[in-house]
């Protein structure tokens, strides 16, 4: 029984010199991929830096070949594009976006009460039909017992069972007094949603120190994330710059005669982050914009701010543009019905241009990444690294799936590399030296 030789790349040669350099090749990799497990804490910079240089580097290319400039000069002028165009947009949006917030937050609580009282009666009466006997009117149930504790500055906190409420008589005179009437028993939305904003409202006002350190703690974070977009910025910029001694270096690596392999295996990873990099930006960009016209449109209050939120989530594929419909979508229920069912159909819209044409068009087409491996890469990158987990596995799973299907397409696939005419090889190779 004849066997099918294999692809040349894992054809081993006569001499001991491609021996040596696999055993060199693979000793520095186990040695890097070992490095980059115990410096893992502080890799997220670098990840960000050359997920940026890859964003950048078209603009540099651009500016290279239209204006016949220097590499080192299109960096400098493609960086000073990002930071004037981004020094623009806060100005000009952060106005808008700061009032719009204090107005929120200062409205939060008081359309969460209307809110809970106007739809609270029929939620009351599903709830207590589920129930059934147990949800029957009684006497609320009276635990007047409280107790006093010493905070940290001196203050006495004291804490009120049910049945109990301080009654103020004076400007400096409180009564404790027992409640005795009787009121509706069973499920109460109004009361549940009342008394949970009252026990916050008391948290922050008992526990401010705690909330000066926390404010503390994030100044401090702020800091460093201006540092870390800085260095982010320089790592990045390095990267562009010398992108081609950087290949150069990597393709050294690589035997002679499967160098045209590794062209090969660059352009495939490149079309896999072109789509997910890339092509996920630009969804951000047109999913904040119709957004943004839709709650417009229908006079969403903080339209700007639930845009932005938009924009920003739809990031994260598949939860993100889940988790961005949430404020929303509640936000035009407190407004009224019409409201909050005009702009989940909005948004439901946008999602639907999403999925039909945008992704297959702009990342489908590109990375063919599967919705089950872009689900569980989310999930896993999500449970071990957090919000930056979910914002860099699509990438990493694009990687990965190109590494795979490269070394697979070798192994199993009885022609040469994927359906490239030798022109269009030849082409990549040059390209990717030059």
């Amino acid at each position: 029984m004849e066997t099918s030789p294999l692809p040349p790349v894992f054809q081993s040669e006569s001499d001991g010199w491609t021996r040596a350099r696999i055993v060199f090749v693979s000793l520095s990799a186990a040695f890097v991929v070992l490095l980059l497990f115990f410096v893992r804490e502080v890799l997220l910079p670098f990840a960000l830096a050359i997920t940026l240089a890859y964003v950048m580097t078209p603009l540099v290319e651009f500016l290279e070949k239209r204006f016949r400039l220097s590499r080192g000069l299109s960096v400098v002028i493609s960086y000073v594009i990002l930071l004037v165009s981004l020094s623009i947009a806060t100005f000009a949006l952060s106005p808008r976006l700061y009032s719009e917030t204090v107005r929120m937050t200062r409205e939060a609580p008081r359309l969460i009460r209307e809110t809970a009282e106007h739809h609270g009666p029929t939620i009351d009466s599903w709830v207590n039909a589920y129930l059934g006997d147990s949800a029957k009117l009684q006497p609320a149930p009276h635990e007047p017992a409280f107790s006093v504790v010493e905070m940290p500055d001196g203050s006495l906190h004291v804490e009120l069972g049910r049945g109990l409420e301080i009654v103020r008589e004076g400007d400096s005179r409180y009564r404790l007094k027992a409640a005795t009437e009787a009121t509706p028993g069973g499920f109460q939305l109004a009361r549940v949603v009342s008394k949970g904003l009252d026990d916050f409202s008391n948290y922050l006002a008992v526990h401010a120190v705690e909330l000066l350190k926390f404010g503390q703690l994030l100044v401090g974070r702020l800091a460093r994330s201006i540092l870390l977009f800085f260095m982010v910025l320089m790592v990045s910029g390095y990267l562009v710059h010398t992108r081609v001694g950087i290949l150069h270096f990597f393709r050294s690596l690589v035997p002679p005669r499967y160098r045209l392999d590794w062209d090969f295996l660059l352009r495939r990873v490149d079309r896999g982050f072109s789509g997910v990099v890339r092509g996920q930006l630009l969804i951000c960009v047109v999913n904040g914009v119709l957004s943004a016209i839709g709650f417009w449109l229908f006079d969403l209050k903080y339209w700007p701010v639930l845009a932005l939120v938009a924009a920003g989530f739809s990031i994260i594929p598949v939860f993100g543009a889940i988790l961005s419909s949430v404020p929303a979508v509640a936000i035009g229920l407190t407004q009224d019905l019409s409201t909050g069912v005009w702009v989940l159909i909005w948004i439901l819209g946008i999602h639907q241009v999403e999925a039909n044409i945008l992704n297959p068009k702009i990342i489908g087409a590109a990375a063919r990444l599967h919705p089950a491996l872009v689900v569980f890469a989310l999930l896993t990158g999500e449970h071990y690294f957090g919000l930056w987990g979910a914002l860099l596995a699509v990438p990493v799973l694009s990687l990965v799936q190109s590494i795979f299907n490269h070394f697979k397409h070798l192994i199993l696939s009885d022609s040469g590399p994927d359906s490239m005419s030798a022109a269009e090889l030849a082409r990549v190779t040059r390209r990717r030296i030059d």
